[in-house]
């Protein structure tokens, strides 16, 4: 009877030490969301409101005259549509050359009868550790010809160590040796059982490796800041960039305008910042509701022991 009752107390204790846990977990995670979507939305409600309203500071949680000044002024500007085509060439073959090297490179680790795998994933891991730093990249890109041109946006950093560990455990946890071991018996090569069953029966991490690689090119501007010259080259990150913080308007320019066509202009412009964060960034917010489940699995993914 006691034993019970000390077993009744302990469940109590812990039923309320969980619904204080989770009160608190609940208290921080609805600050967290606050902290990221107000400013999106105060970003989203700016690019709908006029240039006065911004420039004057009247927009907060909602838009302030309705206007669509700022995503006239985007979609008419060749920079936008030339560094948007940019970042989908970059995000889809970079994510293509991605998967390729990511795959070839996890299967043979997967296996269990290959000589030396813990050296080579030793070797694999240490550079996670430890890189060569920015000036010896860039002394590597340019001694290869790729300055200035595509590839120096597709090849650095073709493969995640990181990545490949997932696919790596994937693989060994999810697609049984034996299945090799009957399909070798059957006259089944290497490369034939890599194509026929081990990427077929490796679409979900596949999809998660696809979904991290393609959010990563999106975003990325810094590759291309070191190594693109040529504007026809550069992503809309970049362009994004060049608009909020390099491009401004000219003495001459400004020297000619009355103080009325300058605040118009400056309102514009202010506008026009916030609408371009708006395309910049929609293409992944509006993906990502579809996909999120995807990024789950593969962070649990990721926490298997390989």
């Amino acid at each position: 009877m006691l034993a019970k009752n000390a077993k009744t107390n302990r469940i109590r204790q812990n039923s309320v030490a969980d619904r204080v846990y989770l009160a608190i977990t609940e208290v921080i995670l609805w600050f967290m969301l606050i902290v990221i979507l107000v400013p999106l939305i105060y970003v989203l409600s700016s690019s709908f409101s006029s240039p006065e309203a911004v420039g004057n500071g009247r927009v907060f949680l909602w838009p302030v005259d309705f206007s669509l000044k700022g995503y006239e002024a985007v979609f008419t500007t060749p920079k936008v549509w030339l560094g948007f085509r940019n970042s989908v060439f970059y995000t889809v073959a970079g994510t293509t050359i991605n998967i390729a090297v990511t795959m070839l490179a996890a299967y043979p680790l997967s296996r269990r009868d290959l000589k030396g795998r813990g050296f080579v994933t030793a070797l694999f891991t240490f550079t996670m550790l430890f890189s060569g730093g920015m000036i010896p990249t860039y002394l590597l890109v340019r001694d290869l010809k790729m300055i200035d041109t595509v590839w120096a946006m597709l090849l650095p950093g073709a493969m995640s160590v990181y990545n490949v560990i997932i696919a790596r455990t994937y693989i060994q946890s999810s697609i049984p040796f034996e299945l090799y071991e009957s399909a070798s018996l059957d006259g089944c090569t290497d490369d034939r059982y890599l194509i026929r069953i081990v990427l077929p029966l490796a679409k979900p991490i596949i999809a998660v490796l696809v979904l991290w690689y393609a959010v990563g090119h999106w975003n990325q501007y810094f590759n291309a800041m070191i190594y693109l010259r040529n504007p026809n080259l550069l992503p809309l990150q970049i362009v994004l960039r060049n608009f909020l913080i390099v491009e401004d308007m000219n003495g001459a320019a400004i020297a000619n305008m009355t103080m009325d066509e300058y605040m118009d202009t400056l309102y514009l412009k202010n506008l026009y910042q916030y609408s371009l964060i708006v395309v910049a960034s929609a293409p992944v917010m509006l993906l990502y509701p579809f996909i999120q489940k995807h990024f789950v699995s593969g962070i649990m993914l990721g926490s298997l022991k390989g």
